[in-house]
């Protein structure tokens, strides 16, 4: 399998180099040569394999031979070594908890299979040392820094906008130390991405720093979230009803990888796009203009984007094709008092606590069955963040306390390391002086 850059104006590269390089020297991201279709048994049949078998099946055609099996079953295996429960909330709908990884976030998945394909690549070609170059609205970070920790033969630096995470997420990006830097910038996520993107494409700056990123922008980040759509689907409550998945998205890297598993042949009938205010997404799907537009800041930050990067590629997956996207996907946007609402709702109903995140895609899924009034239907939303790393908006909304979970002992008692900077020239500097 090659990549080639959706700018179309690169070479196209195998897997590991375009997991390596991250963005394309054009800017684009790189993009599958093409997407193969899963044997048709293999769904039929999804029960019987275990979530490392599916995963194996699911991403091996896009690794192509750049890494033996035995090693890639190993990646997969440290990969997907903590569960993936699906939590019924009422007849009709469940959550799906991507959150029980290391640091409580359903980027541990794609966090850990990139670190783990580029030690890899380390181990079988000595190569300069690389600098993994990454912007986070929240859990980007906390993931990269865990996965990465300690990976010998690379860096990683991290920009997340200052004052815009949470106190967990943000314990978790800048206390550990090692090979990891934090980088606290004066602005939004979307001048975190912005520098990241600048810094790819500044020719003295790479010929000098090998630089990647570990974004969703980056295929081994993106296309190894399709995994829990396909355990999903295996445990799906009703699986004689039609299956819709909701999805809480910023960057719209995990709802594009779930749209690759639906071409691969995973027969879910519907995908929803649950965003924030930050409602690029679901007005384009309304009105066929996509606008780009500032970020807002909310409760649910980790979707605080404007214009996500990721967007392209869903238009490539249906040939820029607006009514053929239409008919897999619908968007809604739901404001900060109806987040708190729906987490009312869930708690008061079903005695599930969801953090602000899973509270936008359960509104979204929600809106969705009420428009369709179908009783085939069978919903899943994505919890994609432990609610204790929202502690200070959950707690006061519904009135109770969390407990911390056994991944946050002693972490909000270790000290902050991070470095403040304001612009792109900041970090240019960095990056070439260290």
């Amino acid at each position: 399998m090659n990549y080639s850059s959706l700018n179309y104006n690169s070479s196209a590269v195998s897997f590991l180099e375009a997991v390596r390089k991250g963005l394309a020297p054009d800017r684009g991201l790189y993009y599958p040569e093409s997407i193969p279709k899963l044997p048709k048994d293999f769904i039929k049949n999804i029960g019987k394999y275990s979530n490392h078998e599916i995963a194996l099946t699911v991403i091996k055609p896009f690794v192509g031979s750049d890494i033996p099996e035995a090693r890639l079953k190993e990646i997969i295996e440290d990969t997907l070594n903590f569960d993936f429960p699906l939590i019924p909330i009422n007849n009709s709908i469940a959550s799906l908890e991507l959150f029980q990884g290391p640091t409580l976030a359903f980027k541990d998945v794609g966090a850990r299979f990139m670190a783990r394909c580029l030690a890899y690549a380390n181990e079988i070609e000595e190569q300069k040392k690389l600098t993994i170059l990454v912007a986070t609205s929240g859990d980007t970070g906390g993931a990269v820094a865990d996965g990465f920790y300690k990976v010998k033969g690379i860096d990683v630096v991290i920009l997340y906008p200052k004052g815009k995470v949470s106190e967990v997420q943000e314990k978790q990006l800048t206390t550990l130390g090692e090979n990891i830097t934090a980088l606290e910038v004066d602005g939004t996520f979307d001048d975190c991405q912005d520098m990241v993107k600048t810094a790819f494409i500044d020719p003295e700056l790479t010929n000098e720093v090998a630089l990647t990123s570990a974004n969703s922008i980056n295929i081994a980040r993106w296309l190894s979230q399709m995994f829990y759509y396909f355990i999903a689907y295996k445990n799906r409550p009703k699986s004689n009803n039609k299956l819709v998945v909701s999805v809480p998205s910023g960057n719209f890297g995990n709802l594009c990888a779930g749209l690759v598993a639906h071409k691969m042949g995973l027969p879910i009938t519907h995908f929803i796009a649950s965003t924030n205010v930050n409602d690029t997404v679901p007005s384009y799907l309304e009105t066929g203009n996509y606008n780009p537009k500032k970020s807002v800041s909310t409760i649910s930050n980790a979707m605080d984007v404007g214009d996500p990067s990721n967007f392209i590629r869903i238009q490539k997956l249906f040939n820029n094709d607006f009514h053929k996207l239409k008919k897999v996907v619908s968007g809604y946007s739901f404001t900060d008092n109806e987040t708190k609402k729906a987490l009312k709702e869930i708690y008061n109903n079903s005695h599930y606590i969801a953090d602000p995140h899973g509270a936008v895609s359960y509104l979204g899924l929600k809106a969705y069955l009420e428009d369709q009034n179908n009783e085939d239907f069978y919903g899943i939303f994505f919890e994609t963040a432990h609610p204790i790393k929202f502690a200070p908006t959950v707690e006061s909304t519904l009135k109770i306390k969390l407990d911390p979970p056994p991944q946050l002992k002693n972490i909000m008692e270790k000290t902050k390391l991070s470095l403040p900077i304001n612009d792109y020239q900041s970090l240019r500097n960095f990056l070439l002086e260290r």
